[in-house]
């Protein structure tokens, strides 16, 4: 595995960190208290190519690799202030796109990944359920077959990008008696008739990304829009989450680097008791572990983008997102240390990062299912169910 990045990548980062500190950080403060996504800056991104960055040329894509991925995003995170702009970037990169370019067929395609590395389109995963979250295929939507097409009924929350969202790529099962292997994707539009999308709430932190519930009342989807086969929908489900964790956490390298520059600046201008703090050995030490953590995640999240050019079965997307996620609170958490009272301050920098890098330990999967997932790799068998049913 090399740890050298080439010229282009390098260029890759200094252009989204230019755009991040430039186009991308204004009123984020003022934003964050409304929820305010700006659909401005989501354009500027995909101006920029970074939505097509990993998809092919043919769809409209820039056909970089997943290395290349972390490195963009990486800049812009250490340019943007606005992490809920970052997470609904990564949320219809890994979750949607990507589905779509790895099992979607020509047409669909064609149709649709064009528009999202436009900026044109927002994309919406909808997996989650009020009763299955980390046990995600034990869903209850159904899809019945219908003619030449599906009638698909259920309930999703806590979508990242519904209320924007113009596409969502939708698991349902084909027979709930058939539990996880019936499991099939589709690709639904907001405009199909039975698609109620709502507003989520709100959330303690990353509030510039919205998220929303779509209740499907027999929503009826043409068999064209069946994203891979009948009773593919875990494999596309698993190929999507093992990009998403692999890759979510990736603008988090920039943003803690950031922070982690900051503070030691703030340790060495700060002075108490007739010195800088940064002098007294409790305080470098806890820079000195913010910068440990943040280069074991770092090395660990481009781990995980090579791995997924390979065929796999991968490894190492848990183990990246678990980490990152975890050392990001860790990060903001010794910030907020640093600066005292002013960390702490409402609206302030060191606060916002903070309630916004806890969401990321939920996002994608709890820390405590990561750690499931990845002991079961390592050999310990995930539990029975006890509860008989099929889901």
């Amino acid at each position: 595995m090399r740890f050298e990045r080439d010229d282009g990548e390098d260029e890759l980062y200094n252009t989204f960190r230019r755009l991040g500190e430039e186009s991308l950080s204004t009123d984020v403060a003022e934003r964050e208290k409304d929820g305010v996504f700006r659909r401005e800056d989501w354009l500027l991104c995909a101006g920029h190519g970074l939505q097509g960055l990993i998809l092919p040329a043919r769809h409209g894509g820039g056909g970089r690799d997943a290395g290349a991925y972390v490195r963009a995003m990486e800049g812009l995170g250490h340019g943007c202030a606005d992490n809920g702009l970052l997470m609904s970037l990564g949320a219809q990169i890994l979750s949607v796109q990507v589905p779509i370019w790895q099992f979607g067929d020509e047409e669909q395609c064609r149709r649709y990944l064009p528009g999202f590395a436009s900026g044109r389109l927002v994309g919406g995963n909808a997996m989650t359920e009020p009763e299955t979250g980390s046990d995600a295929l034990a869903l209850r939507t159904t899809a019945e077959r219908d003619g030449d097409g599906y009638r698909i009924t259920g309930r999703k929350c806590y979508v990242t990008n519904a209320p924007l969202a113009d596409v969502f790529v939708v698991y349902a099962s084909i027979d709930l008696a058939l539990g996880f292997t019936g499991v099939t994707a589709f690709l639904v539009e907001r405009d199909d008739g039975g698609v109620v999308v709502k507003d989520g709430g709100a959330k303690m932190g990353l509030r510039t990304a919205p998220w929303g519930e779509v209740e499907l009342d027999g929503c009826r989807v043409p068999a064209s829009r069946r994203l891979g086969a009948e009773k593919q929908g875990s494999a596309v489900f698993a190929r999507s989450m093992a990009w998403e964790r692999a890759l979510l956490l990736a603008p988090w390298l920039g943003v803690m680097r950031r922070e982690i520059d900051l503070c030691v600046r703030h340790c060495r201008r700060r002075r108490q008791f007739g010195k800088h703090i940064g002098h007294f050995q409790s305080v470098s030490n806890r820079l000195v572990d913010m910068w440990i953590r943040w280069e074991v995640a770092r090395m660990l999240t481009y781990r995980a983008a090579a791995e997924l050019g390979t065929t796999g079965p991968y490894f190492f997307p848990e183990v990246a997102k678990l980490y990152a996620s975890e050392a990001a609170v860790d990060t903001f958490t010794g910030a907020l240390q640093l600066y005292g009272a002013l960390g702490y301050t409402a609206g302030g920098r060191v606060e916002r990062n903070l309630r916004d890098a806890l969401g990321m330990t939920v996002s994608s999967g709890t820390s405590d299912m990561q750690r499931v997932i990845i002991a079961s790799r390592l050999g310990i068998p995930w539990p029975e169910r006890v509860d008989g049913g099929s889901g």
